[in-house]
């Protein structure tokens, strides 16, 4: 499974940045990447941001910075599975076991400066078991998972724009740094729907702690670091997720806000 995703867009240059911001996000943007090719959405700073940005006035702007997007890759399968556990298999009950990850999102839209909850959005979420393993698709060299739909699903942002999912910290494979893939859609029904995709990180030495414990460490030692993966090469410092412990397992909150007009 080695190169399963391609860098796709362009993080926004400080230009274009500033306009969709103006004047008063001039100082969130500093230190944030230019001249990369990437679509971009403005996002809320979360643990992952520069930290130029978490120290920025935010009287205009809360915290609203640029987030990059990235290629969705060949694993995606749009099954429509409405629900917030996403670790069981319906199709025959088994749960995926690995260390639980309370994964929420906190989607905001940006609109003349401001940051605003974004209700009714439809955050989709798609991952790899602990072993590596995508449900419902087929890798002529890896693995053959069709009719199995683990590890996905979608909810929809609730009055304060936050979809949370029940799931298991993601293990890795050949080829990539341990990561998430997500999509936001806005009016998923409409003829001009919204649409923004991205990937989610973590922290090296959190992956090297979750990668020892079993059943992750069954697999052997990660063979990929973060900076090692070219798709978090070019901006997977801005969509790193910190996560905190909880119950036994870990909790984090991804804040993102987008510019839909």
């Amino acid at each position: 499974m080695q190169n399963d995703d391609q860098q796709i867009g362009r993080i926004l240059t400080r230009r274009e940045a500033l306009a969709v911001l103006g004047a008063a996000g001039a100082s969130l943007l500093a230190g944030c990447s230019s001249g990369k090719t990437s679509t971009a959405s403005a996002s809320t700073t979360s643990g992952a941001s520069n930290a130029n940005a978490t120290t920025s006035s935010t009287a205009s702007v809360p915290g609203c910075v640029v987030r990059p997007a990235e290629t969705s890759g060949p694993y995606y399968v749009d099954e429509k599975l409405n629900r917030s556990d996403i670790r069981a298999d319906p199709s025959d009950g088994s749960v995926k076991q690995g260390a639980p990850l309370e994964l929420t999102f906190s989607v905001s839209q940006l609109s003349k400066g401001a940051c605003a909850p974004l209700v009714g959005a439809v955050v989709d979420v798609w991952h790899c078991d602990a072993d590596g393993v995508y449900s419902d698709v087929r890798d002529p060299k890896f693995f053959d998972t069709r009719g199995k739909k683990f590890l996905r699903g979608y909810q929809v942002t609730d009055a304060s724009g936050r979809a949370t999912f029940k799931t298991i910290y993601p293990g890795w494979y050949e080829g990539r740094a341990v990561h998430i893939h997500f999509t936001v859609r806005t009016n998923p029904t409409a003829a001009a729907a919204h649409e923004f995709t991205s990937q989610i990180y973590f922290d090296d030495a959190m992956n090297d702690k979750v990668l020892a414990q079993a059943p992750y460490s069954a697999k052997g030692k990660l063979t990929m670091r973060n900076e090692q993966d070219e798709i978090f090469k070019e901006n997977g410092k801005q969509l790193i997720l910190a996560v905190q412990p909880a119950g036994g397992g870990y909790t984090g909150t991804f804040d993102i806000a987008l510019q839909t007009a």
